[in-house]
């Protein structure tokens, strides 16, 4: 319980400090999200978007989930998706993994772990399609991280491939997708793809008919 009370002081601390700065920002914040932003990250406590990017409450729209998944039946992220594109506007999706995700490093292990396997099958997909460069990696922590990289990179490509983003190409609203990975030795964000318009999607992915 004191755990919770100190959430709960801290907060009030905060507002607190923020009307002391700005005495209407609370009410200016209340009408108003206009972010450019999409972010989605993995559900880790140590990468909070706002936090490691420097940016305010309003400016980063963000969807969180296990490894940073885009998975076409997850109607969490779908949602999440359509609003930010079609009612918010987001000029910039991103998803951004992170080096040493306990994720990645689960679905790299043959262990059952209950209904998590179900999640983690998406990135055990991503190890076997790129199972040739990953068993070449001799040490574990270098395989991992490699796959990290591959995960955020395979789901930068699954958005491109939701009918959502390509309604947005197709009406030339401006929606670039990109792939980074955070350090969490180094605290330092790497960019690692960047997907807009002009890419091709492989036909059998793509609607005709948006």
């Amino acid at each position: 319980m004191d755990n919770l009370v100190r959430l709960l002081d801290s907060n009030k601390a905060w507002a607190a400090a923020r009307l002391s700065e700005d005495r209407d920002y609370f009410n200016r914040l209340a009408h108003l999200q206009q972010p450019e932003f999409l972010w989605i990250g993995c559900s880790d406590s140590r990468v909070a978007a706002n936090v490691i990017t420097g940016t305010q409450p309003g400016e980063i729209f963000v969807h969180r989930n296990i490894a940073n998944m885009v998975v076409h039946t997850d109607m969490n992220l779908l949602s999440v998706l359509e609003y930010s594109v079609n009612v918010l506007k987001v000029k910039h999706i991103i998803v951004c993994g992170h080096y040493g995700c306990g994720g990645v490093k689960a679905a790299s292990e043959q262990k059952s772990l209950g209904i998590i396997n179900n999640w983690l099958r998406n990135i055990e997909d991503v190890f076997r399609t790129h199972r040739d460069e990953l068993t070449a990696i001799p040490g574990e922590k270098q395989r991992v991280d490699r796959l990290v990289e591959l995960n955020v990179e395979e789901q930068v490509l699954n958005l491109a491939k939701t009918s959502i983003v390509q309604r947005a190409w197709k009406i030339k609203q401006e929606t670039t997708l990109h792939g980074w990975v955070y350090g969490l030795d180094d605290g330092i964000i790497k960019p690692l793809t960047q997907v807009d318009s002009t890419e091709a999607i492989d036909p059998v992915y793509r609607y005709d008919n948006l």
